[in-house]
C-alpha cells in the first residue's frame, strides 16, 4: 500500500483546523500510487484527497505544481483543485512532510484501453496544452535527453543483468538520439506522465487528469508521443494504429501540429521509450526487498523503442504529414 507517512487522528484533525471543510466522517489511506502518500478524506461537505509528499518530490517545486494545478482547473481542465486553508495557503505541514488536500475527482482508470479512450485523451491533452500557455511558471523536464546519459551510466554495468547485450544497445541508441534530437519544436507545459492510471473516465467520458508531479516545461510533441506509447500499444505488445490515429486526429482538431512536429513523432516516440525504458531499468536493478511497489518491467519500452525505431514517418501512427 502506497502510504509511506501514517497520520494519527489527532494529527488529522489539528491539521483540518486550519481549513473550513467541516466535519470529519471518515478517513483512510490510498493503495494506488508510488510517490506519496495518500488518503481519502471525507466530510459533511464533500470528499477530498489529502497528499503528504514524500522525498522522491523535490520541496522546492511543489508550488510549481500546486500552482500549474489550480491554473489548469481555472481554465476548465479536468484536473484537481488545491484546498486553500484559512490562511489562503494551498501548502502546509504534516508529520514532517509537506502536504496539501485537493478536491477528489469521481471516475475510474481503465484497465483495458478501448478506442474512444484514446480518442478522449487526445482531445483533453490538447487542451491541457493550450491551457497551460499561459502559466507563468517553469519547470525544468529533469528527464528529457539531457539527464538519459547520467541514468544509463548507472546502470550500464548490469544492464546485462536483463539480456545479453542490452548496454551496448541503450548506448547506440542514445547516441543517435543525442546527434538527432530537436532544438525548437513548439514547447510549453506538459504532463509528461499520462498513463492510463492518471486519466480517470465515467462511461465513455474522461472525467479527470491527475499526478501533475512529472509536469514540466518540454516539446508538445513529445507528451503526445509519451501518451502513444502508453495507450496505443495492446497488452501483447502489438501497435494498435486504430488508437494512435483517434488520438491523434482528436489532438490536431484542438491543436493542429506542424509539420516539423509530424516528422519528428518517431523520434519523440523513440526517446520517451527509452526514457521510461532508463527508468525501469534503474528501479528493476536498485528493487529493495521488502518495497511498496514491484519494478515495472523495463523490457516492455524496449519492445515500444525496437518498433519505433522502425518507422520512418507519421503514415505508420494512421496520419499523414
Amino acid at each position: 500500500m502506497a502510504v509511506y507517512t501514517e497520520v494519527s487522528d489527532a494529527d488529522l484533525r489539528a491539521f483540518l483546523a486550519r481549513y473550513d471543510l467541516g466535519e470529519i466522517l471518515s478517513f483512510k489511506g490510498i493503495a494506488e500510487g508510488v510517490e506519496n502518500s495518500n488518503y481519502l478524506l471525507q466530510t459533511d461537505r464533500g470528499r477530498y484527497i489529502l497528499t503528504l509528499y514524500e522525498k522522491r518530490v523535490e520541496r522546492s517545486e511543489l508550488p510549481f505544481f500546486v500552482d500549474l494545478m489550480e491554473h489548469l482547473a481555472q481554465r476548465g481542465i479536468p484536473c484537481p483543485t488545491p484546498v486553500h486553508s484559512r490562511d489562503g495557503e494551498t501548502l502546509q505541514e504534516l508529520n514532517g512532510r509537506p502536504a496539501a488536500i485537493i478536491t477528489f475527482l469521481n471516475g475510474l482508470w481503465p484497465r483495458r484501453i478501448h478506442p474512444f479512450h484514446c480518442q478522449e485523451l487526445g482531445h483533453h491533452l490538447a487542451n491541457l496544452h493550450l491551457a497551460g500557455a499561459d502559466f507563468e511558471g517553469y519547470r525544468r523536464n529533469r528527464l528529457s535527453i539531457g539527464d538519459w546519459r547520467g541514468l544509463l551510466d548507472t546502470c550500464r554495468a548490469r544492464a546485462d543483468e536483463v539480456f545479453s547485450g542490452l548496454g551496448e544497445e541503450l548506448e547506440s541508441e542514445l547516441q543517435d538520439l543525442e546527434a538527432r534530437w530537436p532544438q525548437d519544436l513548439p514547447s510549453g507545459i506538459i504532463h509528461a506522465d499520462l498513463f492510463p492510471d492518471n486519466v480517470f473516465f465515467r462511461d465513455e467520458r474522461l472525467s479527470g487528469l491527475i499526478d501533475f508531479y512529472f509536469a514540466c516545461n518540454d516539446f508538445y510533441v513529445y507528451d503526445v508521443a509519451t501518451c502513444m506509447n502508453a495507450w496505443c500499444f495492446e497488452p501483447d505488445g502489438a501497435f494498435n494504429a486504430t488508437k494512435a490515429r483517434l488520438l491523434l486526429a482528436a489532438y490536431r482538431k484542438v491543436r493542429p501540429l506542424s509539420e516539423p512536429e509530424l516528422k519528428t513523432l518517431p523520434l519523440m516516440a523513440r526517446g520517451s521509450a527509452l526514457r521510461f525504458l532508463l527508468t525501469r531499468l534503474y528501479d528493476w536493478l536498485n528493487h529493495p526487498p521488502g518495497a511498496f511497489v514491484d519494478p515495472k518491467d523495463p523490457l516492455e519500452y524496449w519492445r515500444k523503442l525496437r518498433f519505433h525505431r522502425d518507422i520512418s514517418g507519421p503514415g505508420a501512427y494512421g496520419l499523414e504529414a
